[in-house]
């Protein structure tokens, strides 16, 4: 049996919160040269219209991830251009709506799209529910403008910093067949720039409970759901008690059921504010499991972190990835062995150590350019754990006392830098060394990863042997 565990490292970017309005939600200021979609479910047919604001020979999507492992386009698979002329394609790292003959985009253009569930590579991908019901992710949607196809191909992964002419989208989501869940309420129809959430269309039931609000298909088996509503409250609270207030009290957690699919045990799902989703697989979670139910844990765990280190916080580009990531896995180890004295820490311990050993031959400052996200949760874990290290080595402190006073420092403006990060690592070292070592497996790779680790950790204070080339945790 195959046993499959994926989790999308998304950025996570400022988002419009809207307010409420008659017609549903409407977002605040919204800038009348921004490009809008409509975006809309008619039974089984599903239907996104653009209505561009100005002449551009090329629109770009924000959101261009490819599918975890055949590395292609998932929109190429799922949408498809109604408008005669216009085609969709993919170019250097985005996909892209162009015309055949090169001159400007019409700017009235309508896509017709099957959504479909997918792991996406450092992205939110759509859930599907046992009932019908499907929830968006609202990212998809956004475009910008570019001067022409070659242009298109220099655009680099990581937008920060690259000169944009819009922000981002203005989506409007309906279903024709009743209202849709937007943040947590049924309403006709959403308006919003930069929702930064899902969309819910169909039926699927909607409990709120004192501590966490669950949306739950209705065929996952109910001892996954029992588990998750009993765990998830419980992580949040060991959080806020290490690092006091995060982005949300209160989250939402989406849960959907792909069915008893043979020969298969897979969960993924990803994080975004006051939002956790996951998705289920396979013929291996239909009975209790302890396997699965510490799959389930693990992955609470690591998503309820990011609303400390993540999104009270995030990094300032996408190569530093590794701050928030492997942060989150750091802090989901420590919490779980706080909850549960039994669970083995060691072997998740052991097994950052080994990939980022497996991984580091390579920059890892650069590894989502090479489809290698891994790299940022291992390697950023093993960066964490020196800082531990530090940390007890000054005070007896852990991981917690670390991070908390870089998250403190960083709450009002939201950005923990890497400079920042290093920058707090020296100071707790008290010199230079460790941070000199991390910026060069971050920037250069090393030749010998488990030795370069080795170093790390001798320099820490973080218990270890060598054994055949293998760094050991001890």
């Amino acid at each position: 049996m195959r046993l499959l565990i994926t989790a999308a490292a998304a950025a996570i970017a400022l988002s419009s919160q809207g307010s409420a309005s008659a017609a549903g939600f409407q977002a605040e200021d919204a800038a009348p040269t921004q490009p809008a979609v409509t975006v809309t479910r008619d039974g089984d047919a599903w239907t996104a219209e653009y209505e561009f604001d100005r002449d551009a020979a090329v629109w770009a999507f924000f959101r261009s991830s490819l599918i975890d492992g055949p590395r292609r386009s998932w929109r190429l698979d799922q949408w498809r251009v109604v408008t005669p002329g216009v085609v969709l394609e993919r170019v250097g790292s985005r996909d892209i709506l162009r015309t055949v003959d090169g001159g400007p985009v019409p700017r009235r253009v309508t896509i017709a799209f099957k959504p479909k569930t997918e792991n996406l590579e450092a992205d939110y991908g759509v859930l599907s529910f046992s009932d019908g019901a499907v929830a968006l992710p609202t990212g998809h949607f956004d475009v910008f403008p570019v001067a022409s196809v070659e242009a298109a191909r220099q655009v680099p992964d990581d937008l920060n910093g690259y000169p944009l002419e819009t922000g981002a989208s203005n989506v409007t989501w309906r279903d024709r067949a009743g209202p849709i869940l937007f943040r947590g309420q049924r309403v006709p129809e959403a308006t919003a720039i930069e929702a930064d959430t899902y969309v819910l269309f169909g039926q699927a039931d909607l409990v709120e409970g004192a501590r966490m609000t669950t949306v739950i298909d209705p065929q996952l088996p109910s001892w996954i759901s029992a588990g998750i509503e009993g765990f998830a409250p419980q992580v949040a609270d060991y959080y806020a008690q290490r690092l006091g207030p995060g982005q949300t009290e209160r989250p939402t957690i989406m849960v959907s059921w792909a069915g008893p699919t043979p020969g298969l045990t897979s969960m993924g799902g990803s994080v975004m504010p006051g939002l956790i989703v996951m998705n289920f697989d396979g013929v291996g979670v239909v009975q209790p499991s302890a396997g699965v139910l510490g799959m389930s844990r693990w992955f609470i765990g690591h998503e309820s972190a990011h609303f400390w280190l993540g999104q009270t916080v995030r990094y300032e580009r996408a190569r530093d990835a590794w701050i928030t990531e492997g942060g989150a896995d750091l802090m989901a180890i420590r919490a779980l062995k706080s909850l549960d004295p039994v669970w083995d820490d060691r072997a998740e311990l052991q097994k950052e150590v080994d990939d980022c050993a497996d991984l580091a031959v390579r920059p890892v400052a650069s590894a989502g350019e090479r489809g290698e996200h891994r790299a940022y949760y291992a390697c950023g874990a093993v960066f964490a754990l020196v800082a531990e290290g530090v940390q007890g080595k000054k005070d007896g402190g852990d991981w917690f006392a670390f991070l908390k006073p870089l998250i403190d420092a960083s709450r009002e403006d939201g950005v923990l830098s890497r400079d920042e990060w290093l920058s707090g690592l020296t100071s707790v070292s008290g010199g230079s060394e460790l941070r000199k070592a991390i910026e060069t497996l971050l920037d250069d790779g090393s030749a010998d990863p488990a030795a370069a680790i080795a170093a790390l950790f001798d320099r820490a204070g973080v218990p270890h042997r060598l054994e055949a080339g293998r760094v050991v945790l001890s």
